[in-house]
């Protein structure tokens, strides 16, 4: 094979956004992958297991003869079409395989011979990209700072986030919103791809300049992933605000986010009625969840509340009927547990107010 380009700066692949070609396996690519990668791969995952079972068995050269083999003439020009179409669209991008090998250099020698295009090979391929972003949190666990924005549930903590500067919605990145009823009509990532998308964040973060970096207050799980622990201690050691905000603003968010925004999401992947019965049966699932928390009486209370105003808006489209049972739940479910929590954290306090004010303060602190 001709000698063809490496990448080794891993800081600038990640900090400049390039596209990479993932020709891993989809398998591989499922367990693992990083946010601007697509997977075009080199062999489908049946491929990658008979040659695995022809090298432990056989050995090297013939497991590369089967590779040879499978992935030949139709199938190989495939594969090339499929890349050419990436490169097309992606000049600026690199390649990669699992650990920079066999995998990758043949696919970079295919691209080559079949476009004259030298596209660019990342040395040490996912293994070492991945050892690079797990490096970065430990990094990012010993140097950020950060402001911790507290509040009660619905206080529209999220929003404020997203209108401020140096920011990490750790809630957008882990696909959940941090609570009961907090899944999304996606799935949400694997913890790698969590970790590799937060310590992705953090590498920006920190590239430009380290500033204090505000964060919403969250638990260490979010959903089914979680940050590691030195990351987490370090952003709880920051300064902490309260958002306030009235028991209506907190409905209006509420509803807003949990009926408004989350139909919408499960009508455009699921289609308006199909998605209208997996949105209620999230709703009625959620609520299912802390039914032992909530009691049996209150549980339905809540829940036939919640069955009418699903009834009422499958009819009329109408939302407002929703205002009852978040209400109760709000004030009888989650503020207790906010004034449990926040009775540990009050010498951390260093400021509350509503949205405008924390805005106004955080432009003075920095």
């Amino acid at each position: 094979m001709s000698t063809l380009p490496l990448i080794d700066d891993f800081r600038r692949l990640f900090i400049d956004d390039i596209p990479l070609l993932d020709v891993r396996a989809p398998v591989e690519y499922t367990k693992g992958a990083f946010p601007l990668a697509q997977n075009h791969p080199l062999m489908n995952d049946s491929e990658r297991h008979e040659i695995g079972i022809e090298y432990t068995q056989v050995g090297h050269d013939a497991a590369v003869e089967l590779g040879e083999k499978l992935v030949s003439d139709v199938v190989r020009e495939q594969r090339i079409s499929a890349w050419k179409t990436f490169i097309e669209a992606h000049p600026d991008g690199a390649l990669y395989c699992f650990r920079g090998g066999m995998r990758s250099k043949i696919s970079q020698q295919w691209i080559h011979d079949a476009t004259g295009i030298a596209y660019p090979r990342i040395e040490g391929g996912y293994k070492a990209l991945r050892s690079f972003l797990i490096d970065e949190l430990d990094a990012a666990a010993a140097e950020v700072n950060t402001i911790v924005i507290g509040g009660r549930t619905g206080a529209g903590k999220t929003i404020l986030l997203q209108q401020l500067r140096n920011t990490i919605d750790l809630e957008g990145l882990a696909r959940h919103r941090g609570s009961a009823f907090g899944h999304y009509a996606v799935p949400q990532p694997t913890q790698i791809d969590f970790e590799n998308a937060l310590s992705l964040a953090l590498l920006k973060h920190r590239a430009k300049g380290n500033p204090p970096l505000i964060i919403e207050d969250e638990g260490r799980n979010i959903g089914s992933v979680h940050m590691l622990q030195q990351l987490f201690d370090r952003f709880k050691s920051g300064k902490f605000i309260i958002l306030e905000a009235t028991l209506e603003e907190r409905i209006e968010n509420t509803r807003l986010e949990y009926i408004d925004a989350a139909l919408q999401e499960y009508q455009g992947i699921h289609g308006q009625n199909e998605g209208f019965e997996r949105w209620a049966d999230y709703l009625l699932g959620s609520l299912g969840r802390i039914s032992k928390r909530l009691g049996d009486v209150r549980h339905r209370e809540i829940r036939e509340q919640l069955s009418n105003a699903i009834e009422k808006q499958r009819q009329t489209a109408e939302t407002f009927q929703h205002n009852a049972w978040i209400s109760t739940l709000l004030t009888d479910y989650y503020d207790p547990m906010y004034d449990y929590q926040l009775g540990k954290k009050k010498k951390k306090i260093v400021f509350s107010g509503d949205a405008e004010a924390l805005k106004a303060w955080l432009q003075q602190a920095g």
